[in-house]
């Protein structure tokens, strides 16, 4: 019998097993990393090693790390996910438990909104409460529409869509609306109201963003495991994406599903009693978070935008888990529409990753917790890392000529190299054709394999955009003033070839460049390099057609990049539909919160 110290905050693991698990991860990583920096090394070293050839190391030195864990938490995750019976028991023991007979608890549903479509928001809301009530403890859920909105008229239309739900819905005093008539702390300082006003009547919260839904079966499950780990702080769902008319999203989703499930699975399993936090589609304990997990304030008093990993950092120094749920279960979202909402929010997401800067000297972090805001910071700096270094290959071609480097071995790098970073998709691709059933879901055989094709040549000219635009940002911040975190665009629509070349025309221009440079020293090593020239100058056209109405019912019809969720809907999805005509505003009275 292992000895409480011996354990996890909540008692569900050895702290002596995580540390092993954790010390392998570890050596795995660099013994990769090592092994891809010598290799660099040994390519470049033929002629000395010139500013060009130093400055390519240092910039893959800074970009490889996240590569060389996506690939490791891609290997480890397949591993667990054909383990049959066995992928919880080894990742997510915490899982396995949960609560008998009625629940002992009362929890919120939060939709937190700000600018939104209400209509949109509302239905979703709408829907997971009609879930909720189909299960037998549906009594012990409250629903909160949590609005920020500055704009009158779209105030308004909550306000009526509100009145609406409560005049259709069974039991309408568990139906709560507030709008704050300022946006203090943002989402955060949202939620913080919340916990401020109403918390102390809940154990447990569940927040979502206006595009996130959630079925009733799943979230009983997450408050079961809640109240059988009495120290469990949070627990964070694997999100998928839902079915959508929108290509771009479809495109990006069926690879970000495919890499999710590997990389989630493999990092659950070292990552232990400290996972992440993705801000949404997870369960909450109240009385800590509205306790320990009071965002700190920045420099010059700014407030933190990237709220979640902080506040899961917070609570994990407080002495409870954080866990991550590493099944897809329940538990969706809406992924951006084109190609230029999906840079827009990587903007927005950059500027809030690189606060956590700040806070890594927060006193008291877990080891894990501060590698997390490490890890988040580390994302955004992989991508002028990126950018540099081919634009730096490119010089050193172009002013040695062909013999500067030797194209079999230059290819052979690149390949590798590339090749581990789709590694977690793969394994994802492989696991979905390994499992009975499974392709048959997203379409069949020739569909998946199609899916697969347009995905990965897709992903390039994704990745290269949306990294180049960070790069900019990355170099020009303090030129380009502060970034609105306002209203997304969630529903498809059409991009045009005006707004598509007033964004990513410095994309195709750096494609361009980067294989004009090379060609002048060695077509042969131009021609390896096109994939990756041509994923930047095809920005454009990529954006445009993906966004494309006509493109998006394509997709759907030949079922290109379909979902599970597709070929038989869940309830929660199925819910979705037309609202209704909104009831009158005087119905609002008894259940307005202000």
């Amino acid at each position: 019998m292992q000895g409480k110290a011996e354990l996890t905050p909540a008692g569900i693991q050895s702290r002596a097993e995580l540390r092993r698990r954790r010390f392998g991860v570890l050596l795995a990583c660099l013994g990769l990393y090592a092994s891809l920096l010598l290799w660099l090394c040994f390519l470049l070293a033929g002629n000395g090693f010139e500013a060009a050839r130093v400055g390519l190391v240092i910039c893959l030195a800074v970009a490889a790390p996240w590569t060389v864990l996506g690939a490791v938490n891609a290997g480890l995750g397949f591993w667990l996910l054909r383990a049959p019976g066995e992928m919880l028991r080894r990742a997510a023991p915490f899982a396995l438990a949960g609560s008998a007979g009625r629940l002992r608890t009362r929890s919120a549903v939060l939709m937190t909104i700000r600018n939104e479509d209400s209509a949109r928001a509302f239905a979703r809301l709408r829907a997971v409460a009609a879930s909720l009530d189909a299960q037998p403890d549906a009594a012990a859920f409250d629903f909160f529409i949590l609005s920020d909105s500055d704009d009158p008229a779209i105030a308004a239309a909550e306000q009526l869509e509100f009145a609406h739900w409560l005049s259709c819905a069974r039991a309408p005093g568990r139906i709560h609306y507030r709008r704050r008539t300022e946006n203090a702390g943002f989402k955060a300082g949202n939620i913080a109201d919340f916990c401020a006003r109403w918390g102390a009547g809940y154990e447990f919260m569940i927040p979502l963003d206006a595009d996130s839904l959630m079925d009733g079966a799943t979230i009983v499950k997450l408050v079961r495991i809640g109240e059988a780990w009495p120290r469990l702080g949070l627990i964070q769902t694997l999100v998928v994406g839902a079915p959508s008319r929108s290509a771009f999203a479809r495109i990006f989703q069926f690879g970000m599903r495919a890499g999710m499930r590997a990389y989630t699975v493999g990092a659950t399993w070292w990552a232990g009693d400290c996972a992440p936090f993705w801000g949404h589609n997870a369960l909450v304990r109240v009385a800590p978070f509205a306790r320990h997990c009071q965002l700190p304030p920045l420099k010059g008093g700014a407030a933190i935008l990237s709220h979640d990993q902080i506040e899961a950092a917070l609570m994990r120094r407080a002495g409870y888990e954080t866990r991550m749920l590493p099944l897809e279960t329940g538990s969706y979202e809406d992924n951006p529409p084109t190609l230029v909402d999906f840079v827009r929010r990587e903007a927005r997401w950059r500027r809030g990753n690189m606060q956590y800067v700040e806070l890594l000297r927060l006193p008291g972090l877990a080891p894990m917790s501060r590698f997390h805001l490490l890890w988040a910071i580390g994302m955004y700096l992989r991508a002028p890392a990126l950018a540099a270094a081919l634009l730096l290959a490119a010089l050193m071609v172009f002013r040695g000529g062909a013999d500067s480097v030797s194209v079999p071995a230059a290819a052979g790098f690149l390949s590798i190299f590339l090749f581990l970073n789709l590694l977690p998709k793969l394994a994802g691709y492989l696991d979905t054709a390994l499992t009975p059933g499974a392709v048959a879901r997203q379409g069949g055989r020739l569909r998946f394999a199609a899916s697969v094709g347009v995905e990965s040549l897709a992903s390039l000219v994704i990745g290269a955009a949306t990294g180049f635009d960070v790069a900019v940002r990355m170099i020009a911040a303090p030129l380009l003033g502060r970034v609105e975190w306002g209203a997304q665009a969630r529903d498809a629509h059409g991009v045009t070839v005006a707004a598509a070349l007033r964004l990513f025309t410095p994309q195709l221009a750096f494609g361009g460049l980067l294989f004009g440079l090379t060609a002048a020293g060695s077509w042969r090593l131009a021609l390896w390099t096109l994939p990756l020239t041509a994923a930047y100058a095809l920005a454009p056209l990529f954006a445009v057609a993906s966004a494309s109405p006509r493109v998006g019912r394509l997709f759907v019809t030949a079922r290109l990049c379909a979902s599970a969720e597709e070929s038989a809907p869940p309830t929660v999805l199925r819910a979705l539909s037309p609202p209704e005509e909104a009831a009158p505003a005087g119905a609002l009275a008894p259940y307005l919160r202000r």
